[in-house]
This record gives structure tokens, sequence and C-alpha cells, in this order.
């Protein structure tokens, strides 16, 4: 007859690990999860990972008839030939001064106003305002840029009606390059600014409302309670969106700059992604603008490592 030996204070099976649940096991668990994310990976695959082994057009002689794999290799002559170009300093620096523009006075907009719209107590006249700003994200660059155009058109625009008023000359601000930063600065915030602050007034939802009030009860005022409540809650959400923000620093759109440029503002507002359009399409300089595009990506890489970086020692949060 055989028993089993069980020391004397100790339960059954106490003292011994319990098996961990294979990876097989996680997978089936979470199964339901895994399906809905097939649709997201799969898009990422055919449209982002795959395309990077286009990136090998950097170093080649391209040439649409013999493909990526029979090309030439000619090693670092197309990143030799980017920094010896004269005007590609000068359209790097405007892609970098528009850049710090849109990050320095574009990203606080979208915080500022969800701040305003959370205090708003009329919930009709909030949801009105918040679709007033979040409406022009549905436009196009290219109606944007008629609406901006025609604003400040020198005849018949509002603008110059308002600089006429006041007795001064009209202004033709599309044809001075030193307006057209402004002009792209703003007219990003007017048709993207909304997009933000719904992100940011749906973090404002997700705060404790007992904080609120145990904030009124010690007599906190409403400034007291945005600055120790409000904005510490929802700094998680500004901190991703600006190491996002900083991630695409070069990555201004096509589109955005296109469509206010002309030969008499061009020199202050050409930018990476418009040269790269008027070489490699126009001109079909393809592997030359890969190396610009791939050097885009390096600085943009190195950029929001380091704000990561700086973001986790900081204020402990950042994107991984």
């Amino acid at each position: 007859m055989n028993y089993t030996e069980v020391k004397p204070g100790l339960k059954k099976n106490q003292g011994q690990t319990s098996k961990k649940p294979g990876l097989f096991s996680y997978y089936t668990r979470f199964k339901v999860l895994y399906l809905l994310s097939i649709p997201g990976i799969v898009y990422f695959l055919i449209f982002k990972y795959i395309p990077l082994t286009g990136s090998v057009m950097a170093f080649q002689d391209y040439s649409i008839f013999t493909g990526i794999w029979k090309s030439e290799w000619i090693g670092l002559a197309n990143f030799r030939r980017m920094v010896e170009y004269a005007d590609f300093w000068r359209i790097f620096k405007n892609t970098m001064a528009i850049g710090f523009y849109t990050l320095f006075f574009a990203f606080p907009i979208p915080i500022l106003l969800a701040l305003m719209m959370n205090e708003l107590r009329n919930q009709v006249f909030k949801r009105f305002v918040q679709t007033a700003v979040y409406l022009p994200h549905f436009l196009s660059w290219v109606v944007v840029g008629g609406i901006v155009i025609e604003i400040l058109n020198p005849t018949s625009g509002v603008v110059n009606y308002i600089v006429t008023l006041f007795g001064h000359e009209p202004i033709y601000f599309m044809g001075e390059d030193s307006y057209v930063r402004t002009i792209i600065v703003s007219s990003s915030v007017w048709r993207d600014a909304g997009w933000s602050t719904i992100i940011y007034l749906a973090a404002m939802s997700g705060i404790n409302p007992d904080l609120y009030e145990a904030a009124q009860i010690d007599g906190a005022s409403r400034w007291r309670q945005t600055f120790s409540i409000t904005i510490p809650s929802i700094l998680p959400t500004i901190t991703i969106l600006f190491l996002l923000q900083i991630g695409n620093f070069l990555d201004l759109g096509f589109e955005r700059v296109f469509v206010f440029l002309n030969p008499l503002n061009n020199a202050h507002g050409d930018i990476l992604d418009t040269y790269i359009y008027r070489v490699g399409l126009i001109q079909r300089e393809y592997s030359y603008t890969t190396a610009i595009g791939l050097f885009k990506s390096v600085i943009g890489l190195i950029l929001i490592v380091t704000a990561n970086l700086f973001s986790k020692k900081t204020t402990g949060e950042g994107l991984y």
C-alpha cells in the first residue's frame, strides 16, 4: 500500500513551481485580438516593410529597364552628390525651419483649444465648436490652398481689404518669400488643430471626476484645477504626440507645401519633399531622390530615439 508522504505544515503541491502556459496557449487565449490585428499587420507588411527593399536604389545607378537586382552599384555616390549640391542645404534649411515653426507654434494650439473646450458647460455649444474646429481636417490641401490664396488675394482678398482700410497698400502675400513659411504653418494650424484637439478631449474625459470634486472642496479655482489636475493627467498623451511629431520633423508632406509654392516664393518655401518630387518624378532621378529619402528617414530615426530617451529620463513617459 503506497502513501504520499506530505511533510507536516505543508499542503500538497506547495513549493512546486506551476508550469507556465505555452506560447500557443497564450495566442489561443487572445485569438480574437490577434485576428482583429491581421488587416493592420498585412497593411504594414505590404505598404511599409516590403517597400523598404527599394532603399537599395540609393546605392545604385538605378534603371527601370534592369530593375533593382541588376542595376549598377555605385556606393555612396548619390549621397556625395546630395551634400555637394549647393541648393540642397538651402532646401534642408527651409525644411528644418518650417518643421521647427510647426513644432513650436502649431503643436501647443490643440492643447489650448482642448483645455478651453473642456471648460465649456453648454454641451450644445461645445459640440458646435468641436465640429467647427474639426471640420477643416476633411478638406484636401488643394481646397485649403485655394481658400487661403483667395483670402490673401491682393485685389479681392479679405486680408488685403482690412489692410487698405488702415490706409496701407495691398500686399501680395503669395509673391513675397518672407511670408510663405507663415502661410504654410498657419494653414496647417487651421486645418489640423481640430484632429489633435479631439485626442486631448478624449484623454480629459478619462480623468476621475472625484479629483475635481476634492479640489473644489479644498477651494481650488478652475485655473488651479487645470494646472494641478487636467494638465498632469493628459501629460502622457501630450508626450506621445510630441514624440510622434519629432519623428515626422522632416516629413512635412508634399501637398501641404506644394499648393503654396510659385517661382516668387520658392527660395524660402522649397522643402525636401517638393525637391524630391521635382527631381525624382519629373527628372526621373530615382536613385538620387531615394538617397535623399533615406537621409530623411535616418535623421527622423535619430531624432525620435534621442527625444524618447530624454523623455523617459525626465518624465518617465515614452513610446517604448
